[in-house]
């Protein structure tokens, strides 16, 4: 055997009922792996969208070389990079966010709004009402900074009622919503 391939888990799948056209690649967080995710994204799961769940032992193990290789397989795979969202929980919100808008070269492009296709993107970031980890308020101002970048209104924010540093039924309704809605099948 080559090298050490002990190092990197393979991710939890949810693959799409019929030939996948769309990906969800979803980041968990801290303390956390993706099969707790890949269990609640196939319970609201589109027969056409596979989810990805990948785990990471430490959030620094989740780099953008090793996203990019996951959404570089699923382009291989046959499904175009407009039709693999990217997202997370936590810290890995974060990282999904700060991923999407990546740039190699950003250092020789000016600071300010996204332009082009990219600037129509939709974003949905959800947030509980009692979260003690991350406040309420670091949600909002999250939310009016990216409305700042891409067009304001394909930002959506849903808060829940006394949902703290978790997850609830309601919130990965919504979720479904958005990523059908993204995500739509095709034939």
């Amino acid at each position: 055997m080559c090298g050490n391939n002990m190092s990197a888990q393979l991710p939890a799948v949810v693959p799409a009922a019929r030939k996948a056209t769309a990906a969800v690649i979803f980041l968990h967080g801290l303390g956390d792996t993706g099969h707790g995710w890949a269990e609640a994204f196939a319970g609201i799961r589109s027969s056409h969208i596979k989810y990805i769940c990948p785990h990471a032992l430490v959030i620094q193990s989740l780099e953008r070389s090793n996203l990019k290789a996951l959404i570089d397989q699923e382009v291989k795979n046959g499904i175009p990079s407009n039709r693999i969202i990217l997202g997370g929980f936590s810290q890995q919100n974060w990282r999904s966010c700060a991923s999407s808008c990546w740039l190699p070269l950003r250092a020789s492009f000016p600071q300010g709004p996204i332009s082009g296709a990219n600037r129509d993107i939709s974003i949905l970031q959800c947030h509980g009402d009692c979260d003690p980890l991350v406040p309420l308020m670091f949600g909002s101002l999250t939310v009016e900074k990216l409305k700042t970048l891409v067009n304001p209104a394909n930002v959506t924010f849903k808060t829940y009622e006394g949902m703290m540093h978790s997850s609830c039924q309601q919130e990965m309704m919504d979720v479904k919503q958005f990523i059908d809605k993204v995500l739509p099948p095709v034939d």
